[in-house]
């Protein structure tokens, strides 16, 4: 069983959020900007084994999380089982899945264990790291909530990948947001309200559009205090992370990149709702 590039692809698809809109046009001169240039690419080889490694691992320590309370509950399995469902996977792509999921809930699983050969790959290049956590926070929210045990093996395995206890609280944040309900239009969702600068767009109330702008700021990995500089600097910097070329450079797939494209909607639009709350040309 090939667990290639086109699953990863697939999977970052469903958990990003959003249908994909209007061709987005990224700004080539500043995809290396706010110092993130070509560094942490990963060559064929890297990205081959990243392909092979990361959907088992997906699985595995998905069933981990799942028994961290001692047994998987029925909205557990539902939970995974929407994950499949998602990946629109083949009956015998299921029953490996489900093969996976079982091996994390032992009693002898060992998290490090399972990520170590994952864990250089993805230090070489973190944005894989988040997709790989917001997949996990997505399905522990979904099925019986973030308690604080699967709290703990979550954010484990997010320090091991490389991401900081800081980072795993924002992604916390955006999946919880997302899940509320805050991003069901996808990136619609902020462009659609600020398309002209209005501050929320009618019929939205003065909270939704305080929400949606502080989720903006934490979408950018920024605050309302920053600098107009700074804001554009993160911003660059986001969109240089999740450019579509630059992860093409690490050997993804094509049907990954489309996906990449709705990611950066979703930063080109909150960009827009900041510099608009902010009066900036």
């Amino acid at each position: 069983m090939n667990w290639n590039g086109k699953l990863i692809g697939a999977a970052l698809g469903m958990w990003l959020g959003g249908p994909v809109g209007a061709a987005l046009g990224l700004v080539v001169g500043h995809q290396f900007d706010g110092g993130e240039g070509p560094r942490g690419e990963l060559g064929a080889d890297s990205a081959a084994r990243v392909h092979e490694l990361y959907f088992p691992a997906v699985f595995r320590v998905m069933g981990h999380v799942a028994k961290a309370d001692g047994r998987v509950s029925e909205q557990e399995i539902a939970a995974a089982r929407a994950v499949m469902a998602a990946l629109r996977l083949s009956p015998e792509q299921v029953r490996q899945a489900i093969g996976f999921f079982n091996e994390g809930k032992q009693p002898d699983f060992s998290l490090d264990g399972a990520l170590a050969e994952l864990r250089p790959l993805l230090r070489a290049y973190p944005q894989l790291a988040q997709f790989f956590m917001e997949i996990q926070l997505q399905a522990t929210l979904a099925g019986n909530g973030l308690s604080a045990r699967p709290r703990a093996r979550l954010l484990r395995a997010a320090n091991y990948l490389g991401l900081a206890s800081d980072d795993f609280a924002r992604l916390e944040t955006l999946m919880r947001w997302r899940m509320s309900g805050g991003a069901t239009a996808g990136a619609g969702g902020y462009a659609g309200g600020y398309a002209g600068g209005n501050g929320g767009g009618a019929g939205g109330s003065a909270q939704a559009s305080a929400d949606q702008l502080r989720q903006a700021y934490v979408l950018l990995e920024t605050s309302a205090g920053a600098s107009d500089a700074q804001v554009v600097k993160a911003y660059r910097r986001q969109m240089s992370r999740n450019h579509p070329d630059k992860l093409q450079a690490n050997g993804l797939p094509e049907s990954m990149l489309e996906r990449a494209k709705e990611r950066t909607q979703q930063i080109q639009a909150a960009y827009e709702l900041v510099r608009a709350a902010r009066g900036m040309r």
